[in-house]
């Protein structure tokens, strides 16, 4: 890890065992000694984020964009990640890509018919100084360069492997200790 560290996506790998990212893409947000910190966005619920968040007063004619599980990490802290450059508080993670906590946006976001082009994820994945290091030594992650259309276009089913595919890798051939170098 550099002083150079620039967002990326990290796809999980087989060896990777923790079932909390199995077949998933992580938008890594923030790398540094002190750890890491990003947001799974290919992890979709059942259930309208409107149904789930808790905003005063209640939002009463929302949209039907679901609630995404960012990550294990704070599952009741809610992230809102929007293609469009938000006029209030947030954080670029790169053109055309922004992370915010906003209640105010979230509100718009949920509000905002059809849905905007965004996500409303539910906790996020960290990792303490070292540990994601040595996860990438382990080879269970794979990193990938941030492509807009794949967080935002492709389906939450088929994101995983398609960023596998794009890299020039066939999934079917991942296994367990032998991931793409």
């Amino acid at each position: 890890m550099t002083e150079s560290f620039r967002p990326a996506l990290l796809l999980s790998m087989p060896q990777l065992q923790d079932p909390n990212f199995a077949k998933t893409v992580v938008l890594l947000c923030e790398y540094n000694p002190d750890g890491a910190f990003g947001v799974v966005v290919n992890r979709p619920t059942d259930v309208a984020a409107t149904s789930m968040v808790r905003l005063d007063p209640p939002v009463t004619d929302g949209n039907d964009m679901p609630l995404y599980i960012g990550g294990p990490v704070e599952p009741q802290r809610g992230w809102i990640l929007l293609s469009d450059e938000p006029d209030t508080e947030f954080k670029t993670i790169r053109d055309g890509l922004y992370l915010s906590t906003s209640p105010t946006l979230l509100r718009h976001v949920l509000e905002t018919r059809p849905a905007p082009r965004a996500r409303v994820l539910a906790g996020y994945a960290g990792w303490g100084p070292g540990q994601l290091d040595e996860e990438l030594a382990q080879s269970a992650w794979l990193m990938s360069d941030i492509e807009l259309d794949l967080i935002f276009e492709v389906s939450a089913s088929a994101m995983w492997e398609t960023a596998i595919r794009r890299l020039g890798a066939d999934p079917s051939t991942l296994t367990m200790g032998h991931g793409v170098h």
